[in-house]
């Protein structure tokens, strides 16, 4: 395909040229899906189907195609799910701290687009649905889970939650 379309030829004659040439060198055989229909799509917007077949053939997640603060929002949504499976309360309180100072920082340099409010990830209320969610120990055991020990964090409260 590296000649020059000669001048007395139309573009469309020239292609066909082409594809016919490719045909005859075999270039089109044994090609993945030969003979079978191309790929359906039921989603109504066809016109992004190409973009999500590519992220999944890459291996991207859609979810990477989302702003900031809309990424920060559904991973606070997905800590929400899954704190239980968390091992430990520092393991809850180090994932909070993780996320809220990156909305914090998102909060003070908001890069591009519309400003959409992302609150922060309530510390107490995951470590209760953590508690939660733990085994409770026989009343005979020793108390050896981090989440038992006192800690000074826990018993200090940020100033946004002082009512």
């Amino acid at each position: 395909m590296t000649e020059r379309k000669p001048a007395d030829m139309s573009f469309p004659t020239w292609v066909e040229k082409q594809i016919q040439d490719a045909e005859e060198r075999g270039a089109f055989d044994n090609l993945p899906l030969a003979g079978k229909p191309l790929p359906k799509s039921d989603d109504a917007d066809e016109g992004q189907a190409w973009l999500r077949d590519y992220l999944r053939r890459e291996g991207v997640s859609t979810e990477e195609m989302l702003p900031t603060p809309l990424r920060l929002r559904k991973e606070a949504e997905r800590l929400a799910a899954t704190v239980h499976l968390l091992a430990s309360e520092q393991h809850v309180r180090e994932a909070v701290t993780d996320l809220n100072e990156r909305i914090m920082k998102w909060r003070r340099i908001p890069y591009g687009g519309p400003p959409i409010f992302v609150a922060l990830v309530d510390e107490e209320a995951l470590l209760a649905r953590w508690t939660e969610a733990q085994p409770s120990a026989p009343p005979d055991a020793p108390a050896t889970r981090a989440s038992e020990q006192p800690s000074a964090r826990s018993a200090r409260r940020r100033w946004w939650h002082r009512h």
